[in-house]
């Protein structure tokens, strides 16, 4: 069973990843007091198992939700997830951003088609 082990957001663009013990969440925006969460914005789902793979500590990359137990890269676009009481929605494939390359050279070829944009 697919589980969320992880709940991450940024106070400010480019600023390390905060760890949440919950959030609240913005209707089609994300995650309130999230840098990102804005009208038509997307928050970011990656699993454990593709970070263990690639040998990354959570929010490192920076996704705002890791589950375990749920094959990101698997994801068909527009299902429905149901962490708790909120509904989230896959809604496109996420391209690796900048700040992987940064992370480790490679990094972000290597990570293509493994994140998920939620809404």
């Amino acid at each position: 069973m697919a589980r969320v082990l992880h709940l991450f957001r940024a106070r400010k663009r480019r600023a390390p990843m905060e760890e949440l013990a919950s959030a609240e969440v913005v209707n089609d925006a994300g995650f309130e007091g999230c840098a990102h969460a804005r009208p038509g914005n997307r928050q970011v789902l990656v699993d454990a198992e593709t970070l263990g793979a690639f040998q990354l500590e959570p929010g490192i990359i920076p996704e705002n939700v890791t589950s375990e137990g749920l094959d990101v890269d698997g994801l068909a676009i527009a299902p429905r997830l149901r962490p708790a009481q909120v509904a989230l929605e896959v809604s496109a494939v996420c391209d690796p951003c900048e700040q992987l390359a940064a992370l480790r050279p490679g990094l972000r070829a290597e990570m293509q088609g493994r994140r998920a944009p939620i809404s």
